[in-house]
Protein backbone atom coordinates (compact mmCIF):
# COMPACT_ATOMS: atom_id res chain seq x y z
CA UNK A 1 0.00 0.00 0.00
CA UNK A 2 2.78 2.58 1.10
CA UNK A 3 4.33 1.86 -2.81
CA UNK A 4 0.69 2.83 -4.27
CA UNK A 5 0.83 6.18 -2.11
CA UNK A 6 4.18 7.01 -2.83
CA UNK A 7 3.15 6.69 -6.80
CA UNK A 8 0.21 8.30 -6.72
CA UNK A 9 1.70 11.46 -4.60
CA UNK A 10 4.58 11.37 -7.27
CA UNK A 11 2.13 11.60 -9.99
CA UNK A 12 0.00 14.33 -8.76
CA UNK A 13 3.28 16.39 -8.24
CA UNK A 14 4.59 15.61 -11.34
CA UNK A 15 0.73 16.81 -12.89
CA UNK A 16 1.23 19.79 -10.77
CA UNK A 17 4.52 20.99 -12.31
CA UNK A 18 3.19 20.29 -15.95
CA UNK A 19 0.21 22.03 -15.43
CA UNK A 20 2.69 24.75 -14.30
CA UNK A 21 3.94 25.01 -17.45
CA UNK A 22 1.06 26.41 -19.04
CA UNK A 23 1.18 29.78 -16.69
CA UNK A 24 2.89 31.74 -18.65
CA UNK A 25 1.08 35.02 -17.73
CA UNK A 26 1.78 34.60 -14.09
CA UNK A 27 3.64 37.24 -11.77
CA UNK A 28 7.25 36.29 -10.24
CA UNK A 29 5.37 36.08 -7.11
CA UNK A 30 3.08 34.25 -8.09
CA UNK A 31 5.32 31.74 -9.88
CA UNK A 32 7.40 31.60 -6.50
CA UNK A 33 4.19 30.56 -4.49
CA UNK A 34 3.66 28.01 -6.81
CA UNK A 35 6.84 26.55 -6.91
CA UNK A 36 7.27 26.92 -2.86
CA UNK A 37 4.24 24.94 -2.35
CA UNK A 38 5.51 22.45 -4.70
CA UNK A 39 8.70 21.75 -3.20
CA UNK A 40 7.19 22.30 0.08
CA UNK A 41 4.71 19.86 -0.49
CA UNK A 42 7.39 17.19 -1.58
CA UNK A 43 9.36 17.86 1.13
CA UNK A 44 6.50 17.69 3.79
CA UNK A 45 5.60 14.45 2.46
CA UNK A 46 9.35 13.22 2.67
CA UNK A 47 9.47 14.47 6.41
CA UNK A 48 6.31 13.78 7.67
CA UNK A 49 4.53 11.35 5.36
CA UNK A 50 1.12 10.76 4.64
CA UNK A 51 -1.93 13.98 3.61
CA UNK A 52 -1.12 15.85 7.38
CA UNK A 53 2.69 15.61 6.42
CA UNK A 54 2.18 16.74 2.23
CA UNK A 55 -0.43 19.44 3.23
CA UNK A 56 1.45 21.15 5.97
CA UNK A 57 4.85 21.29 3.41
CA UNK A 58 2.74 22.66 0.79
CA UNK A 59 1.12 25.49 2.87
CA UNK A 60 4.64 26.55 4.38
CA UNK A 61 5.99 26.59 1.00
CA UNK A 62 3.81 28.56 -0.58
CA UNK A 63 4.06 31.05 2.42
CA UNK A 64 7.44 31.30 1.92
CA UNK A 65 7.61 31.35 -1.94
CA UNK A 66 5.17 34.43 -1.58
CA UNK A 67 7.34 36.20 0.81
CA UNK A 68 10.36 35.22 -1.32
CA UNK A 69 8.93 36.57 -4.10
CA UNK A 70 7.98 40.14 -3.26
CA UNK A 71 9.11 42.65 -5.44
CA UNK A 72 11.92 44.74 -3.85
Amino acid sequence: MKTMQKGLISAAVAAVFFGLGGCSGMTTQDRDTAIGAGVGGVAGNVLGGGLLGTAAGAVVGGVVGHEVGKPK
